[in-house]
C-alpha cells in the first residue's frame, strides 16, 4: 500500500472531499438538440435556454474533457486563446500583478480583465454561442462557486461573474471578463465551450491557460478593500520591510525580504491551503483564509511551514536569527513537504506577511514590547515572591516577552457587530491553542482596545499581550498570597511597525490601547478582567507608591561591560531608608530566565522629596558564560521601605547590541547580468567565531542560499565577495546575515537600483531566471587580515539535510509518492534547476 505524500494530508478539514478526477475519461454522450419550430421561432419558448444550460450532462464530471475532442463540420472550433498574461500588458499592470515572476495570467477578483479567442471560422452572433469555463479544486461544483460557467454577453448575478464582447474582428473576439468580488481565490483551470447548429464544442484544458485569482484590496466590494489605497503600495506591493526586536529601551531593527512576488512563492502559499485540506469553497473568505494561514505557518497540529525552537540548540537546522527572508523558507517547504527548521516569532510573522500579501490581503508586521503571555486566562501577569521577596520561579508561569511579533491584516468582519472592521491581529507563533488548534486570530484591534475580550477570535489572549497589569504577590506566614503591588503600565509599550513609504518606525500603540492611566484605559482593563479568572483583584486596592523607581541601561555591544542605574525618587516630606535586593540573570526574549549569576544587596537613604541613583556594573567576564540568544538579560529588583513598609518590585530587561554587516556593490546592477557584492564583518569578541555562515536573500535577485566561511579569529575582519544576478528592474534590497554558535543577530542590507537589461536579440542568450540560472564559474572569494580557508555555498543536494520534525515521518519511513502537480511554475518540475544548485560568479 503506497505511503501518502505528506503534502496531501487532509489536515483539519478531514471531511473535505479528496476525490481526484482521472486525467482521461470517456467523452460524455452528445446532447440531443430539439429541432422543432419553437426552437426556430423562439428559443425562450422551446425549452432550449442555451445561455443558461451550459452545465455538465447528468452523470458527467464537471470539466471532463478529451484531449482530442470530436469536431463536426459547422462547429465553432476554438483555434487559439490569448490570456493576455504578459507581465507588461494591461491585465497584469491594471491588477497590480505585474511583479509576480509568473507567465500565467494573475488577476484580482471583482475587477475586469481581457482575453482574446480565435475561431476556425467567422463568428456569427446570431448562430453561435460562447461560454467561458473556470474550475478550481478536485471536485468543482457550481453550487459552491468552484465551477464557474460564464456565457458571453451575460452577468450571472449582481456583482457576480460577467463576460462581455468588446471587439470582434472576423474570427477573433476580445472579451472583458469580470470575476465576482467574493470569488474563491486560487489557481483556476480555464476553457471555452461553444455552440452552433452543428453541436457543442468543448476546448480541452491546457495548463498554459491556468489563471490565478487573488483577493483585491482595490475593489470596493471585496471584503479586503482598503479605503486608503495609497497605503497598498506598502501593505501589498512592498517586497521588503523592517521588523523590530530588542527591548523597549534598546529597540533593534532588521530588514526582512518578504519576496511575495518571487517565482514559486504564490504556488507555495496556495499549497499551504491545500495541505491543510481547506475546502476550496471557503477560500473566498479572508477571515477563514487568515485563520488557516496562522495555523499553517507553525508546524504544530498539521506539519506546517516552520518548527518553533526556543531552546538555543539549532544544530539540526537554521538559527532563527540567521533567516533574512521568507522566500527560501516557503520554497523549501513546498519542495519537501516537511516543516523547515527553525523559527521564532519574527520569522513566523515575516512568513505570514509574505503569504497574506501574496494572496492579496493588506498585511503588516507588528512588534509589541513588554508583551505578556497569559497562561491562566486571568488577564493579568502574576509574579510570586516568598516572604523575603525572592522570586518563586516555579509559580511564575506567566511571562513577559521582551518583544513579540505578530501581524495586522485588513478586512471587514461581517461575523461581528458593526464597528470592528479594519485591522485584525493574526499571530502564527504557537503559544496557546485556540479551539484545540495552535493558531490565533483574526482578532479586531478595536475590540482589543476596548477590552471586549469575548469577541472572536482569541481576543482575551491578544488583550493580555498589550494591556494587562503586572501583579506582584507575596507569600504570607500562613502560606497564602497577598497582592503587594500592581504595576499598571508595564505591559504593551511602543507597538511598532514600519511606516508607510519610509524606513521609519510607526508607533501603533494608540490603536491598540487608550492612553496609559486614562479613564478609558482603566475601564478597558477592568472590563476585560471581569471576564478573567481573577476578577476580584481590583476590588480592594491598598498598595501605595511613596517611592518610585526606574532603571536606565547604558548601551553596550557584545563583549563590553554593562552599566545599570536604578533611580529612586522619594515623593514624601520625610526621609526614607530602603533595603534593595538586586538579581541579574540571562533570559530568552520570551521571558524565560536562567539562574541568577549576580546578586547584590544595597541599603539606600533618600532625603525628603529627594532622589538617589544606585549604579550596578556587570562585566563581560561575569555574563559571558551565561549568554543566550538575543544577548538579553533581566534585572529583578525587590525591596522594602523601612518607615512605611511599602514593598518595591520591578523587572527590567536589557540587551547587548551586535555589529552590522557592511555591504558594498562592486559593479552596476543590470537585469540578466551578473554583478558582485562585497560583505565586510569584524568580529567584536575576544574569542574565535566557529563555523560562521552567511545567509543572503533579495527579492528579484538570484542569490546563493548560504555561504560557509569557517572560523573567524578574535577581533578579525573578513571580506567576502559574492556574485548575484538581478532578475527584475527597479529598486531592490539585498539582505544578509551572519550566524555562528558564539554570535548571532548580525545583519546588513544593501539597496540596489537595478537597470533594465538590453533587448534580447535572436542570437542573444535568454536572461537568467530562478529556473535557469547563469552558469557557475568559481566559488566566492574570501579575504581576511590573516589567511583562512575558502567559503563554500551550502544548499546543494549533497549538503542538504532534512530532519523530520514533530509529527512528520521518521528517517526510516518509506519514500513519499511524487506530488501530482502539473503547473509549469511549480518548483521541482522537470527541467527546473533548484535554487540550491545555483552558484555565483567568481571574483
Amino acid at each position: 500500500m503506497p505511503v501518502p505524500d505528506p503534502r496531501g494530508d487532509a489536515g483539519r478539514w478531514a471531511n473535505a472531499s479528496a476525490r481526484v478526477r482521472l486525467p482521461s475519461q470517456p467523452e460524455p454522450p452528445a446532447r440531443r438538440k430539439k429541432r422543432n419550430w419553437f426552437y426556430k421561432c423562439c428559443r425562450c419558448c422551446s425549452g432550449q435556454a442555451d445561455d443558461g444550460d451550459w452545465g455538465p450532462a447528468p452523470g458527467e464530471v464537471p470539466g471532463a474533457r478529451r484531449t482530442d475532442p470530436v469536431i463536426r463540420e459547422g462547429m465553432l472550433v476554438v483555434s487559439g486563446i490569448d490570456m493576455m498574461s504578459s507581465r507588461s500588458g494591461s491585465n497584469r499592470c491594471e491588477h497590480h500583478t505585474d511583479e509576480y515572476e509568473y507567465d500565467h495570467l494573475i488577476v484580482r477578483r471583482g475587477q475586469p480583465f481581457k482575453i482574446k479567442l480565435q475561431f476556425h471560422q467567422e463568428y456569427d452572433p446570431e448562430e453561435h454561442r460562447v461560454c467561458l469555463e473556470f474550475l478550481i479544486g478536485p471536485t468543482p461544483q457550481t453550487s459552491k462557486g468552484t465551477h464557474i460557467l460564464v456565457p458571453v454577453g451575460s452577468r450571472l448575478s449582481e456583482k457576480g461573474w460577467a463576460a462581455e464582447l468588446v471587439d470582434l474582428d472576423s474570427n477573433t473576439m476580445t472579451l472583458r471578463v469580470t470575476s465576482s468580488p467574493k470569488a474563491v481565490i486560487g489557481k483556476y483551470q480555464f476553457s471555452v465551450k461553444t455552440r452552433s447548429k452543428a453541436g457543442e464544442y468543448q476546448a480541452p484544458f491546457d495548463p498554459r491557460y491556468e489563471t490565478y485569482i487573488l483577493f483585491n484590496p482595490w475593489c470596493h466590494d471585496d471584503p479586503v478593500y482598503v479605503p486608503q489605497t495609497s497605503t497598498l503600495e506598502e501593505y501589498i506591493l512592498n517586497e521588503t520591510g523592517r521588523i523590530y526586536y530588542g527591548t523597549e529601551s534598546q529597540i533593534g531593527e532588521r530588514t526582512w525580504n518578504y519576496g511575495q512576488f518571487d517565482q514559486g512563492v504564490l504556488d507555495a502559499c496556495l499549497y499551504m491551503l491545500d495541505r491543510r485540506g481547506m475546502p476550496h469553497a471557503s477560500r473566498g473568505d479572508p477571515i477563514m483564509v487568515s485563520r488557516v494561514v496562522s495555523a499553517m505557518v507553525n508546524s504544530l497540529d498539521d506539519n506546517g511551514v516552520l518548527v518553533g525552537n526556543w531552546t538555543g540548540d539549532y544544530s539540526r537546522g537554521t538559527n532563527p536569527s540567521a533567516w533574512v527572508g521568507s522566500r527560501d523558507i516557503l520554497l523549501k517547504y513546498h519542495k519537501t513537504g516537511y516543516p523547515v527548521l527553525y523559527g521564532q516569532c519574527w520569522v513566523f510573522a515575516g512568513v505570514v506577511t509574505t503569504v497574506l500579501r501574496c494572496l492579496g490581503i493588506a498585511t503588516r508586521t507588528v512588534t509589541n514590547y513588554n508583551s505578556a503571555h497569559d497562561t491562566d486566562v486571568s488577564l493579568t501577569m502574576d509574579i510570586y515572591f516568598d516572604e523575603n521577596m525572592k522570586p518563586l520561579e516555579h509559580l511564575n508561569a506567566d511571562s513577559v516577552w521582551n518583544f513579540h511579533v505578530w501581524n495586522d491584516c485588513w478586512m471587514t468582519r461581517p461575523d461581528l457587530p458593526s464597528g470592528f472592521d479594519g485591522w485584525q491581529v493574526v499571530d502564527a507563533t504557537p503559544q496557546e491553542s485556540s479551539s484545540g488548534i495552535f493558531c490565533c486570530g483574526p482578532c479586531s484591534v478595536e475590540a482589543i482596545k476596548n477590552g471586549l475580550v469575548y469577541m472572536k477570535y482569541d481576543a482575551s489572549f491578544c488583550f493580555a499581550e498589550v494591556n494587562s497589569d503586572k501583579v506582584y504577590w507575596q507569600r504570607q506566614s500562613d502560606g497564602s498570597f497577598k497582592i503587594v503591588y500592581v504595576e499598571e503600565k508595564a505591559i504593551g509599550h511602543l507597538i511598532s511597525t514600519k511606516a508607510v513609504g519610509s524606513n521609519k518606525r510607526d508607533d501603533l500603540t494608540s490603536l491598540y490601547k487608550h492612553p496609559e492611566g486614562s479613564d478609558e484605559e482603566r475601564k478597558a482593563v477592568e472590563t476585560a478582567a471581569k471576564h478573567g479568572t481573577k476578577a476580584h483583584i481590583y476590588i480592594n486596592k491598598d498598595w501605595g507608591d511613596d517611592i518610585s523607581m526606574t532603571v536606565d541601561t547604558q548601551d553596550a555591544y557584545t563583549g563590553q561591560d554593562i552599566t545599570l542605574r536604578i533611580n529612586l525618587k522619594n515623593k514624601s516630606n520625610m526621609p526614607r531608608n530602603i533595603s534593595l535586593n538586586l538579581f541579574v540573570s540571562v533570559m530568552y526574549y520570551t521571558g524565560v530566565t536562567g539562574s541568577h549569576f549576580k546578586k547584590e544587596q544595597r541599603q539606600v537613604q533618600i532625603p525628603a522629596n529627594g532622589a538617589q541613583t544606585v549604579p550596578m556594573l556587570i562585566s563581560y567576564a561575569e555574563y559571558k558564560p551565561h549568554l543566550v540568544d538575543q544577548g538579553a538579560m533581566k534585572l529583578s529588583i525587590s525591596g522594602k521601605v523601612a518607615e512605611t513598609g511599602q514593598t518595591l518590585a520591578k523587572e527590567h530587561t536589557f540587551r547587548l547590541r551586535t555589529p552590522d554587516l557592511t555591504l558594498t556593490l562592486l559593479a552596476p546592477a543590470i537585469v540578466g547580468q551578473e554583478t558582485q557584492v562585497q560583505i565586510i564583518f569584524k568580529n567584536p569578541l575576544p574569542v574565535t567565531l566557529t563555523g560562521a555562515i552567511f545567509h543572503m536573500e533579495g527579492s528579484g535577485l538570484s542569490t546563493p542560499n548560504t555561504m560557509t566561511v569557517g572560523d573567524i579569529g578574535p577581533h578579525q575582519t573578513v571580506k567576502l565577495r559574492q556574485c548575484f544576478t538581478p532578475l527584475r528592474p527597479g529598486r531592490r534590497q539585498l539582505v544578509a546575515s551572519l550566524d555562528s554558535p558564539q554570535l548571532s543577530q548580525v545583519h546588513g542590507v544593501l539597496t540596489i537600483d537595478v537597470a533594465p537589461g538590453s533587448a534580447v536579440g535572436p542570437s542573444d542568450p535568454p536572461a537568467p531566471s530562478r529556473a535557469s540560472p547563469a552558469p557557475a564559474r568559481h566559488s566566492p572569494a574570501l579575504s581576511r587580515d590573516s589567511p583562512g580557508r575558502q567559503p563554500t555555498n551550502r544548499g546543494s543536494p549533497a549538503n542538504a539535510r532534512v530532519s523530520p520534525a514533530r509529527g512528520s515521518p521518521s528517517r526510516g519511513s518509506p519514500s513519499r509518492q511524487p506530488d501530482p502537480r502539473g503547473s509549469p511554475n511549480v518548483r521541482g518540475s522537470p527541467g527546473v534547476v533548484r535554487r540550491g544548485e545555483r552558484t555565483g560568479r567568481p571574483v
